[in-house]
């Protein structure tokens, strides 16, 4: 059970992700591993400044703002 709502979580960051950052989401599978790598950016990120989610919006949250990281590091490598 908690493999399936990690990656509900997963899914609903990633899709947040692909909106904020302008763009149309990355499909169903894009949007899972966006959101799953983006929770383990975020949580890293997070702990590092000393905050720590404990409840579902607050992961949600924290993996979306790791999944936006990961899109917006991922277009500037692709510029240039």
């Amino acid at each position: 059970m908690h493999l399936l709502w990690f990656l509900l979580v997963g899914l609903v960051a990633g899709w947040l992700a692909g909106k904020l950052t302008k763009g149309s989401g990355f499909g169903v599978v894009g949007d899972i591993l966006l959101g799953v790598v983006g929770a383990f950016v975020g949580g890293f990120l997070f702990r590092l400044v000393g905050f720590h989610a404990g409840g579902t919006i607050s992961s949600i949250v924290v993996a979306t703002v790791g999944a936006v990281l990961l899109v917006v590091v991922a277009r500037a490598i692709k510029k240039t």
